[in-house]
């Protein structure tokens, strides 16, 4: 087999994967669903009712997340998983339920949104340290680039079927054909042959596991520089739902086909980019780097575009490199984490990666109505950028690096220390 696709050897990661990608597409349905409904159905286009949506949704990891870490270190992490699982699909199935029957109402939007954050906040780091149990430590690299190919497979067609089921039959079906797409994941985890994993073992219990998680972070410098960045670009650089939903209906003025068909144009460029990861033997500190320099030039780029289409085709090295950098965070971290600290850093990675959407998205979606679209997807560019020219001065400074050295680094000729 193909050194890309290596991970997929062990059959417990493919019964695994063949799972999650229907239910990523699924996912992907909703997310689309769930900002169209806000933004036409429940409200006349409110952009901040989109980003409060978005944020709520979010919000959970900021306050449940690392407690999710505590629960994936010490507790068997299929289990965790067949139980959040179970509780984000009988989410879809309810909201669903209620848009077909006509009485939804926003509240109900909101109430669904922050449901399905709290499950994601116990599910996101069981299921990314439930890798390192399928496939072992030599091929966790490939595996989390393989997920996220899965994930980026799922956004190419994911908001594309919305965006069509949506303008045939409405919003209320998609919510309840991903309802369905759990089934597949939930299959998959019962299907897993328990005797050949490999997990971690548990950590002693304390009543301090979480501050424990914080303090081995602060040891780290090289975690402390992907928090940072990480936080910078979850608040600022990862709403495109919020400015995308904008960009389509104020801006260019297009209709639910195209607002889906907007997803499954960056997820050209984020499936790209995780199948090149998925070619790399580890993470690189110039990838993590360029990825976020990358991501704010072009979204600062996007936010000019004259044309639909050129929008659309600007978000490819967008998606691009936001997944070059979303994947080197991850890697470096399943990799470079002692085992039985792993679920804790991850949970902690991803409350400051979504609490940062839970804070920015409302943020973006405010600036988006009151100033425009344009300006909302901008701001975001502007913040991304310094973090990411920040990020790069701080690294040059620590190993001493002179202008020439610093230049090197940045298009990824040199690979100093963090």
């Amino acid at each position: 087999m193909s050194a890309m696709f290596r991970a997929l050897e062990n059959p417990n990661y493919r019964i695994w994967a063949s799972g999650a990608i229907v239910s990523n597409i699924g996912t992907w349905m909703q997310r689309v669903a769930q900002d169209w409904l806000v933004l036409t159905v429940l409200t006349d286009h409110s952009g901040a009712a989109v980003g409060i949506t978005t944020g709520l949704q979010f919000l959970p990891m900021l306050l449940f997340g690392p407690y999710g870490g505590v629960l994936a270190d010490r507790y068997r992490k299929s289990i965790i998983l067949r139980w959040t699982q179970l509780a984000m699909g009988l989410t879809g199935l309810a909201i669903g339920l209620l848009v077909v029957t006509g009485t939804a109402q926003l509240w109900h939007a909101y109430l669904a949104a922050f449901c399905l954050g709290v499950a994601s906040a116990v599910d996101a780091p069981a299921r990314q340290a439930f890798v390192s149990e399928l496939v072992g430590q030599d091929n966790i690299a490939n595996a989390v680039a393989l997920n996220s190919a899965s994930f980026n497979t799922a956004r190419l067609t994911g908001p594309a079927i919305a965006g069509v089921l949506i303008a045939w039959v409405g919003t209320g079906p998609v919510f309840l054909l991903n309802a369905a797409s759990f089934a597949a994941v939930l299959v998959s985890l019962f299907r897993i042959r328990s005797s050949e994993l490999a997990p971690a073992a548990p950590p002693a219990r304390s009543k301090h596991q979480v501050a424990e998680g914080v303090a081995y972070i602060r040891r780290r410098p090289d975690l402390m520089l992907i928090m940072v960045l990480v936080g910078a670009l979850g608040a600022f650089g990862m709403n495109f739902p919020v400015t995308n939903s904008l960009m389509a209906t104020t801006e260019f003025h297009m209709g639910p086909s195209e607002f889906g068909l907007l997803g499954s144009i960056m997820a050209v460029g984020t499936l790209a980019g995780a199948l090149l990861a998925a070619r790399r033997s580890g993470p690189r500190l110039r990838y993590l780097l360029g990825g976020a320099l990358g991501l704010g030039i072009f979204t600062l780029v996007a936010s000019v575009a004259p044309s639909f289409w050129i929008y659309a085709a600007l978000l490819v090295p967008v998606g691009l490199a936001s997944i070059t950098f979303l994947n080197n965070c991850n890697t470096s971290i399943q990799l470079s984490v002692e085992p039985h600290f792993r679920g804790r850093v991850l949970a902690l990675y991803f409350a400051v990666l979504q609490g940062g959407t839970a804070v920015g998205a409302p943020l973006m979606g405010w600036i988006g109505s009151e100033f425009g679209a344009r300006w909302a997807v901008a701001a975001g560019g502007i913040v991304v950028l310094v973090a990411g020219l920040g990020a790069v001065i701080a690294v040059t400074r620590r190993n001493r690096l002179s202008f020439r050295d610093a230049v090197r680094l940045a298009l990824g000729r040199r690979e100093p220390a963090v």
